[in-house]
């Protein structure tokens, strides 16, 4: 269950009247236990060394070199898949037979083989994802309203150029947040669990999957209006992964496959529609899956997620293996229809043609990790030590790693 938070009084999307609807002692309260000053963590460099190490990892302009879609201006969907990492898809060396339809698709559209979680909950996720924000070890931003409705938003971008955007999620959209978070970012109709008959909240979090994506089918066919934008969040991959799906005998990889077949036939049927001509579906997870439970749970293996681009506004079938995170999913996207994205200061264009030095930078809880083509450093920030590097030390990796973490809290400090 969801505790009280500023988000259940939140109904639309003026910020002043957002803010009216909220008790004075609630606000008081809350205002209390956030007055941490964020600046003032992790400042292992002076400011001219912290910037010469930063300076130059998040370029924000320069010209695409290749051209992904048809037009500017499709109608994008979003499909957040509920801790849907690497591990779980075959193709990427994870369990066998949970992704046949992410396996199938992926030769379909643009595949990101190469991408990384930035965080490991879905309340860091949604926010790397949507607005493009660097995660932390020690916090969540969706849970600082005062701080997340300062964010850059792919969804606020798109409702200025003439977009209708909506959410959809079959949960409970007041955990952790999130409506809050979604209404401040540009997100003019929600959809939850109570917007579903109590007969379909089947699953322990609320609704399963393949009840989401037919009303999610039902929606996009019925519309008449474009452009549109439209995000959504699975669910069903979840603990206690009990599903109305019978594929894997071990429970939590056949609530992945669950998922994945919910995916592939929404595929197929919106393929045979009109919507399709137009259509951008962009798929990633909010976060890896540590399973097997073997290795460090933060470790590359664990954090790396599919990123795949499908839909007819698409040219032609690519493999992207840029290393990169899916924070820079919003910069890459606005790039590709031509939209600025500078305010997206963690978000990068992986093809731009500033884009010269990949990497995947993610934070857990007390560390962060950072990996390029040299290998992946795992980082205690208690410790002040490694935890693992891979395949050997390399000082340039942690130098870098804290550089971001510090950049990172002095730029939440800021806001």
């Amino acid at each position: 269950e969801s505790t009280s938070n500023i988000g259940q009084v939140y109904y639309c999307n003026d910020e002043f009247l957002n803010h009216s609807a909220v008790n004075p002692a609630f606000s008081l309260l809350a205002s209390v236990s956030k007055t941490k000053d964020y600046a003032e963590q992790f400042n292992y460099f002076g400011e001219a060394e912290r910037d010469s190490l930063f300076n130059g990892l998040y370029p924000v302009k320069g010209e695409n070199t290749a051209e992904l879609l048809k037009t500017k201006r499709p109608n994008i969907l979003i499909i957040l898949m509920e801790g849907f990492g690497g591990a779980m898809v075959e193709s990427l060396g994870g369990v066998k037979g949970a992704s046949p339809n992410i396996d199938q698709l992926s030769k379909e559209g643009i595949w990101f083989s190469r991408c990384y979680a930035n965080s490991f909950r879905t309340d860091r996720g949604t926010i790397c994802t949507f607005s493009g924000y660097q995660s932390f070890p020690d916090l969540s931003v969706m849970k600082i309203p005062a701080k997340s409705r300062t964010l850059p938003s792919i969804a606020e971008k798109l409702a200025k150029e003439g977009y209708r955007t909506d959410f959809l999620y079959g949960g409970d959209i007041n955990f952790t947040n999130m409506k809050s978070y979604l209404l401040g970012s540009g997100y003019q109709h929600l959809t939850a669990d109570i917007d579903f008959p109590s007969s379909q909240r089947q699953n322990a979090w609320g609704v399963n999957d393949d009840i989401t994506f037919d009303y999610l089918y039902d929606q996009l066919i019925g519309r008449k209006e474009s452009p549109w934008h439209t995000a959504f969040l699975t669910l069903s991959s979840h603990e206690p992964f009990e599903v109305p799906f019978h594929k894997l005998e071990e429970a939590r990889p056949n609530a992945f496959a669950f998922t994945d077949d919910c995916l592939g036939r929404f595929v197929e049927r919106i393929r045979k529609t009109p919507v399709w001509d137009n259509l951008l579906i962009v798929c990633l997870p909010d976060h890896g899956f540590y399973y097997p439970e073997e290795g460090h749970p933060q470790d590359e293996r664990i954090h790396r997620i599919p990123m795949l681009w499908l839909g007819g506004a698409i040219k032609q079938p690519m493999v992207v293996n840029k290393i990169m995170n899916q924070t820079d999913m919003a910069a890459t996207l606005l790039a590709q229809m031509g939209i600025s994205h500078e305010e997206f200061s963690f978000s990068r264009n992986v093809l731009g043609e500033e884009y010269t030095y990949p990497f995947a930078y993610w934070t857990f809880g007390g560390g962060f990790a950072f990996a390029d083509s040299t290998g992946v450093t795992l980082f205690d920030v208690n410790a002040d030590r490694p935890i693992l590097e891979r395949p050997a030390a390399d000082k340039n990796r942690i130098l870098r790693g804290k550089a971001i973490l510090q950049s990172s809290y002095d730029d939440l400090g800021a806001r």
